[in-house]
């Protein structure tokens, strides 16, 4: 299940142009109508959303809270730029890219704040290390900032990239590892690819992206429209302090605060979901003394640094203005 947007599906939407601009109104109740898309499928990253909803956090806040799946991966930064959706989830490398394309979008909280991408493998690989990729081929999803962190990590351990073969094997990551196409795979989610396939008995090891030299970003943050921040910031601001009561339900009780997660979407495999939560959970906390959600502007502009010298960005020359942390619970006030 990888998350990233490839390049060539932009141009889906181009179907979505007519859409309406999305409406706040006053639910019978008083509640005020929020919509919220998803990266992906709903899945153990979104776990802190559907336990605030199933604990009446958004109720308690004055929310009636959409909750959407994106049509394809590349709509949620789209839609929330075009104003037809309040919040979308995402990620920070394509959050860089977005407003260095011209995109007045903003991450207004992180939802993962430490990377989730990973290189993984299986045993027969016989990769325990980045310096063991030398001579192998190794499959990703097309996308420009996967390749880089490669470049990075293999330059990091003195591997020549030259060496290592990329193949192209679209979002079919673990399926591409366990037929044996590929050596390993980098793109794939050390917490939930790399927790099925303990699951299933196939001993991954994994590499962290992070831990391999590439700086350290939020892997999931919360983005906003740059417009709405005044006039829409309060209802932002009650939607974070909700989610940061679910989180908190999960904290306390991640195999009943996982419940609504699991009760809105049936077809999820509750042992998978719930093994992901219990690895993912400290990375939806914030670090300590922070306000949940915070984003640390030295790693961000490290990260957006990485981005512009593998040319991912191009215009920006820092993270200023692509993120604030004024919305958080407690914080600007």
């Amino acid at each position: 299940m990888t998350r990233p947007i490839a390049l060539a599906l932009l141009a889906a939407l181009i179907a979505l142009a007519g859409c309406g601009e999305k409406e706040d109104s006053l639910g019978p109740k008083g509640e005020t109508e929020m919509s919220l898309m998803l990266d992906f499928f709903p899945n153990a990253d979104h776990a802190g959303i559907y336990a605030a909803k199933a604990g009446g956090h958004f109720d308690d806040a004055g929310l009636k809270v959409d909750i959407r799946q994106p049509p394809d991966p590349a709509a949620p930064i789209k839609q929330v730029a075009a104003g037809r959706v309040d919040l979308a989830v995402s990620y920070e490398p394509e959050l860089l890219r977005a407003r260095d394309e011209g995109l007045k979008v903003v991450s207004v909280g992180a939802l993962v704040r430490e990377p989730l991408s990973s290189i993984i493998s299986l045993p027969a690989a016989k990769i325990r290390s980045p310096k063991d990729l030398a001579g192998k081929e190794v499959g990703y999803a097309g996308i420009d900032y996967q390749e880089a962190y490669l470049r990075t990590i293999l330059l990091n351990a003195g591997v020549d990239p030259a060496s290592v073969k990329l193949r192209d094997v679209g979002f079919s990551l673990s399926p591409a590892l366990l037929t044996k196409k590929v050596d390993a795979v980098i793109g794939a989610f050390w917490n939930y690819e790399g927790t099925d396939l303990r699951l299933k008995k196939k001993r991954p090891r994994i590499i962290r992206v992070d831990e391999a030299g590439v700086p350290s970003y939020d892997e999931l943050v919360l983005v906003a429209n740059e417009s709405a921040l005044k006039r829409d910031d309060q209802k932002l601001r009650a939607f974070i302090g909700a989610l940061a009561r679910g989180t908190r339900d999960l904290e306390a009780d991640p195999d009943k605060a996982i419940e609504g997660l699991l009760d809105d979407n049936p077809d999820l495999d509750p042992k998978l979901q719930r093994a992901v939560v219990k690895v993912t959970l400290p990375l939806f906390l914030p670090p300590e003394g922070k306000p949940f959600g915070y984003q640390d502007p030295k790693e961000r502009n490290a990260f957006a640094a990485w981005a512009r010298e593998n040319k991912i960005v191009t215009k920006l020359q820092d993270a200023a203005g692509t993120y604030t942390n004024d919305l958080l619970p407690g914080a600007g006030l």
